[in-house]
Formats: structure tokens, sequence, C-alpha cells
């Protein structure tokens, strides 16, 4: 298993610094420099670590992805850790961790600086603790180191404590993404329902409870001062308003590809297996209800990634019992999972060079690959349009990947703050009075048409590449004489998603 994810690791670093930056990752740059307890679309977690990379170095994207590849490698790690809770030995342990590795959505969000991965790790260190929960279920020994009759070896982790590290890493996941909290009622309830309910006979578990929200807390105040935003933009997510947004049909069918096609059956295989043994079943009932759930809601295909771990784990076990010593299976397998892995590295990670990759499925599969390619160039030709303009224009973006590319590579043109009405840019408020003249990107005309009574065009975006992705021919306008003042204007500006 050490193999394993010291591999996964140096693949993943290896491709680090290709491609470009994410528009998610320029936002939590920017979202770092105006640091708060909270944000409309998030928790502050993922925007103080952007600002803990820029720190050490503020152009090196390789560093500001060092978090995330290892998020993400704590993930194969707990894989394996969780197939020596089920009993395996270390072929099982191997198995789990490297079809963990192989999977398209831990390869995906372990590639870029995310609030996936984190909440990927979250959870897949919160089954590993319950799973250790239920290994160790409370026996007489538990009960008097609890009573503090006597004090077992390691007794700080010992029997039900593992909840003060659940209560912990729990409170740490929703301080990086509220999604965090749908697995973790659906497996409480599960278990309250299903069993095993005598895990919950114990102090530490309402400690835990207690720790959860004392660490959530600061976020759940923003929240509730500014408006509660985070539940307009669950609804404009599960509207379609996100380039990743999914249908309930496609939600169904993508289930297939997160981990890959070739491991479906294994992994439905350990959710089989999870079903019928009554120590674990609610792992499986919760799997079962966060699908119902996510597909009800409009939920992405992705935030149901964090169980599939622990099925592959599951699974990974009597499989690997089945395939004993006989070094003929295990080679078969080993090349399924092989093939896995590079189908997956080839999809979502940068292996193919930028001027193939118009020309590949890549860019239909993977609609983030085509975003993290041709900021530079963006910044370039708003850089270009305002230079033939005055010193006083400012510049009012789409959406907040472009205002944080500007903020990223504009200093060469001398471009100013930029401004957006989009989620947390709207917070951060509008241009000037003062500013004579607006260059306006990636925004329709008859939007603009509202707020301005001049509104003339200035040219169209082009990556030089020819990468269809969400900027490429995006018009730019130059906009005077506005309506009324910003402070007025500012308020419909406002667009979450």
């Amino acid at each position: 298993m050490p193999i394993v994810a010291v591999l996964f690791a140096a693949v993943l670093f290896a491709g680090a610094p290709r491609y470009g930056y994410h528009r998610d990752e320029l936002y939590f740059l920017a979202a770092g420099r105006h640091l708060s307890w909270g944000y409309p679309d998030q928790p502050p977690l993922t925007p103080l670590i952007a600002k803990a990379m820029a720190a050490i170095d503020p152009d090196s994207l390789f560093i500001l992805r060092l978090p995330a590849v290892l998020a993400a490698t704590l993930v194969v790690v707990c894989a394996g850790l969780m197939a020596r809770e089920f009993g395996g030995g270390r072929g099982a342990q191997a198995l789990a961790a490297a079809t963990v590795a192989s999977a398209a959505v831990v390869m995906g969000t372990g590639h870029v600086l995310s609030t996936a991965v984190f909440d990927l790790a979250a959870w897949s260190v919160v089954s590993l603790m319950v799973l250790k929960l239920i290994r160790g279920a409370p026996d007489e020994a538990d009960r008097l180191a609890e009573s503090g009759s006597i004090r077992p070896k390691a007794w700080w982790l010992s029997g039900p404590r593992w909840w003060l590290v659940i209560g912990v890493v729990i409170g740490a996941g929703l301080q990086n993404k509220l999604l965090l909290i749908f697995p973790v009622l659906a497996l409480l309830v599960s278990m309250l329902v299903f069993g095993p309910r005598k895990l919950f006979a114990t102090k530490f578990f309402p400690m835990a409870i207690g720790i959860a929200v004392l660490l959530w807390l600061p976020y759940l105040v923003w929240q509730a001062r500014n408006g509660w935003p985070q539940w307009e933009m669950s609804q404009a997510i599960a509207g379609g308003s996100s380039g990743t947004s999914d249908s309930p049909i496609m939600f169904v069918l993508l289930q297939f590809g997160l981990i890959g096609p070739l491991l479906v059956p294994l992994w439905a295989f350990g959710l089989w297996r999870l079903a019928r043994d009554s120590r674990y079943r609610a792992f499986a009932v919760a799997y079962g209800v966060l699908f119902v759930l996510f597909v009800a809601t409009g939920g992405k295909a992705y935030y149901l990634g964090g169980m599939y771990p622990i099925l592959l784990a599951a699974g990974a076990v009597p499989f690997a019992a089945w395939l004993g010593q006989r070094r003929m299976r295990w080679a078969a397998v080993s090349f399924v999972v092989t093939v896995n892995m590079i189908s997956s590295a080839v999809l979502f990670l940068p292996v193919l060079p930028i001027s193939m990759l118009k020309d590949s499925p890549v860019l239909a599969i993977n609609y983030d690959a085509g975003e993290t390619i041709g900021w530079p160039e963006f910044t370039r030709e708003v850089g270009e349009a305002r230079a033939r303009l005055g010193g006083d224009v400012a510049i009012l973006t789409a959406n907040y990947g472009e205002a944080g590319a500007i903020e990223r590579f504009g200093a060469p043109y001398n471009l100013p703050k930029p401004h957006s009405g989009h989620n947390s840019y709207w917070w951060w408020g509008p241009p000037s009075d003062t500013a004579t003249e607006v260059l306006a990107v990636g925004i329709d005309r008859d939007e603009l048409v509202r707020a301005f009574t001049d509104v003339e065009p200035a040219g169209r975006i082009d990556n030089t590449r020819g990468i269809d992705n969400d900027e490429q021919g995006a018009p730019l306008f130059i906009c005077r004489n506005l309506r009324a003042p910003w402070s007025e204007l500012w308020p419909h500006a406002k667009h979450l998603g």
C-alpha cells in the first residue's frame, strides 16, 4: 500500500505544473486576499490554504496544488487502511489503494486545488474512523477505560474515543465544503436505524457533535448575518448554473465513470457485501440514501464520490482472498487496474500536449481540462483592449474566473483590480463612481445596456489554441454613461452560480 500511495503522489506531482490555473484556483487566490469566516459559495478553509501557498511562492502552480496532491494521497491511504479494518491482508490493502488511486474522480480532484479533494479526504477519514469504532465496538475494557478504572495502551485513541477524531475531522471538513453534512447525516441516521446503535452509547459521541459544531460555528454565523447565500447558491447549482452540473440521467450514468467502468463490478460487489453484513449495513444504506437525494435535488455526479473508497475496500478484501496466491489471477487484475489508471490519467490529468486536446475526446469528457488553458492569453487580450482607452477605465467581468485571472496575470498590463457581480466578487464591491468608462468582459450586450447608455464592441477573446472553453469567443465591450450610480445598480448585478 505505501508503494501505491507514493507512486500515485508522484504522478500527481509530475502533472501539477502542466497546462495552467483552473478558474476555481484563481478564485481561491482572490478569496484568500479577502479572508473572511465565510463566502456566499463556500466556507473559508480552501481560500485560507490558497493564501498560505501563495505566501510561500505566489507564482508557483506546483506549490499551490501541493495540498490537493497530499489530500488525494490521503484518500488512497485511507482506502488501504479501510481494507485492513475489514480484515484484509497486504494484498487486499494494496488492491483497495490501487483501485482508488486509479479512479477518475480521485485523480481529477487531486490535480487541482479544490474544495472537492478536501471533501473526499475528510469523508475517507471519517469512514475509516467509523470502521475502527465498529471493529473495536465497546467491550468491558472500553467501559472500564471510559470510567477511569484502567488505562489501556494508546488510551487517548482507544474504543469510543475515535468519536473525538471524527468530530474534529467533520468540523474541519465543514469549514471546507457544506456537502460533507449530507453523508454524515445519512450515515448517522442509517446507523441509528440499522445499527450498530451501541456505538452511540458513550459520552464521546455528544462530545464529537459539540466539537464539530464549535468548529463549524463561525461559518454559520457569517451565513446567518448575510442572509444564507449558500442556500441560494445550492439552488442555482441544482438549476444547472455550474459548468459541471448534471441532469438526473447524467448523474446516474456518470456513477459508472467516477471510478472507471472497469472497476464497477468491484465496487458493486463491495456495496453488496456491506448490505449483507449487519455491522456495516449502514454504509450501504447511506449510499442508497445519498444516491436518491442527489438525483432528486440536482446534485453533481461527484457528490457521491466519497462513498466509493469504502465500497472498493469492502470488495477488495474477499476478492483478494479469492485471488489467493495465483499469480495469473493477480496479473490479470493488475492489468485491469493499470488500464483503468492510464485511461483516467489521460482524461483527467494534463497528459496530452495542449495542441492535441481540441482533436481528442478529453474536453468533451473532462470539462475542467479546458478551464485550465488560456488564462494568460485571456488577460493579455483584456490588457490590450484597455490600453487603447484612457487610464481611468474600470474592468467588469462576467464571472469570478475572469476576474481572478486579471488579478493574477494583469500586473504587466497595468490592469486595475477587476469587479464582477459573480459570487464573492459582488460582496467585494462595484467600480468607483469616478470611473468614466468600463471595459466589460464576457457580459452580453443586452445586459449591459440596462446599466449604460453607450455600449460599443471592443473585440472577442481568442485563446489562440482552438480550445472551446467558457471564455473562448467571449465579447468585450466599452461602456460609457451610467444610467444610475453604482450604489443603485450594484444590487442588480449580483448573481450566484
